[in-house]
């Protein structure tokens, strides 16, 4: 007996045995809760990363779209009845709207802007032109400026010669009066053809320009009516556009 017990410990247990549950077999679950629960020095799991791909010799992260895209007709809009696919309200209409809205907003701001730089342009050489034709158009009538110095002086003559006791048939007549027949030059008829011409040009272009800009302005506009019709009214204004062919001037 003694031998027993000095092979016991201070709690009375003997370390060298395996306790004993209440059937009398050994009770191994502090060895199995021991094994599956980890120690406080285990490395905790590390995450997996997600694979970079590389472009250019840059890594770069792969980011999936969620829920938001604009371009997901099908979840923007609901799904078309059975046997109402090309009706009033139908998908495609909406989704045909859509694709031209952006189609023709890019189209028609690049427009507008070649638009505007005509309309400055034009402005500006029409008040240059038409300072050079306000002062060039004076050639082409009579200036009685002249024609008044010329009587003038053929006046001054005609007391010299009364002064000196002439004969009046001695005094020369001038040939400039207010009843004389009037020619232009033919260079001052054919510069100051292209300066009206050049005017001309320029203020068709602007014209051509705020019609453009009105024309513009009619399109964007949108029209009434269903989808489908919406639709069908844009697609004959931009036919309209085509047949015209003013995407040529852009």
């Amino acid at each position: 007996m003694s031998s027993v017990h000095a092979a016991e410990d201070g709690d009375g247990k003997n370390p060298g045995i395996p306790p004993k549950n209440a059937q009398g077999t050994p009770d191994d679950s502090d060895d199995s809760e021991r094994v599956l629960q980890p120690g406080p020095t285990a490395n905790p799991p590390q995450r997996q990363k997600k694979a970079a791909r590389s472009v250019f010799g840059l890594q770069q992260r792969e980011f999936k779209v969620g829920g938001n895209d604009p371009s997901d007709y099908e979840q923007k809009f609901p799904e078309d009845k059975r046997h109402e696919e090309l009706g009033p309200l139908a998908r495609v209409w909406r989704t045909y709207l859509e694709e031209c809205d952006a189609f023709d907003k890019e189209m028609l701001d690049e427009w507008r802007d070649g638009l505007d730089v005509f309309l400055v342009f034009a402005g500006l050489f029409s008040a240059v032109v038409t300072t050079f034709v306000a002062q060039t158009s004076q050639s082409l009538q009579v200036d009685y400026g002249q024609v008044t110095a010329t009587l003038v002086y053929e006046l001054i003559d005609v007391q010299r010669a009364a002064a000196n006791g002439s004969s009046m048939n001695d005094v020369p007549r001038s040939d400039l009066t207010p009843f004389s027949t009037f020619s232009p030059a033919t260079s001052d008829v054919l510069v100051n053809g292209l300066w009206f011409t050049s005017l001309s040009f320029s203020l068709t272009t602007a014209l051509f320009a705020v019609l453009t800009k009105q024309w513009i302005h009619q399109y964007v506009t949108v029209p009434s009516g269903t989808p489908r019709d919406k639709c069908r009214v844009r697609q004959f204004r931009y036919m309209g556009l085509q047949q015209w062919s003013l995407e040529c001037f852009f």
